[in-house]
């Protein structure tokens, strides 16, 4: 592994009305921690949801995992506080990142909170252009990444919906969605 010093971090964003931002971020996370390198995830909406990638996540000593969301904000019943948390969760993500801890840092769902104006594209693109560490990868998921962040990436994935088991009705299911 290319010590921090011979690194360029990549800034990754997968965004888009598709399945697979996470999943397909969770690879990331997967191969990186298969290649020794230290991980932390932030989740920013899923919150106490249980998935497959946490559990998975458990068996390595070499990822953290927080997921600090208050749920899937499309249900909210209290905009104040998911705005709150959300912003809570920016301060802790900046600082996990400013401590230099990890070689990668995923800002799972990340994205939405821009959607919804709780955190800015500028805010964000600012902080990665002048404060994330070179070396430092850092992957943001979710739908309605800002152009800001786009614009701020070295890779941006856009998932594409063609076709979805839940528009024929069929539920979310367990190690396939969650």
């Amino acid at each position: 592994m290319k010590s921090r010093e011979k690194r360029k971090g990549i800034v990754l964003v997968n965004t888009g009305e598709g399945k697979g931002k996470s999943s397909a971020a969770f690879g990331v996370v997967f191969r990186a921690a298969g290649w020794g390198m230290t991980i932390c995830v932030i989740q920013y909406i899923k919150g106490q949801w249980k998935t497959g990638e946490a559990k998975a996540a458990q068996r390595f000593d070499n990822i953290e995992w927080h997921s600090l969301g208050d749920g899937f904000t499309w249900d909210t019943k209290n905009p104040e506080q998911d705005i709150k948390t959300s912003r809570e969760i920016w301060q802790f993500s900046k600082e996990k990142i400013l401590s230099e801890k990890y070689d990668l840092v995923l800002l799972d769902e990340i994205n939405y909170c821009c959607g919804y104006n709780w955190i800015t594209g500028v805010e964000i693109a600012d902080f990665i252009r002048y404060e994330k560490p070179p070396w430092m990868h850092l992957i943001l998921t979710g739908r309605n990444a800002a152009p800001e962040v786009i614009e701020q990436a070295d890779t941006v994935t856009e998932m594409l919906a063609v076709k979805h088991a839940y528009a024929e009705g069929i539920k979310a299911e367990q190690g396939v969605e969650f």
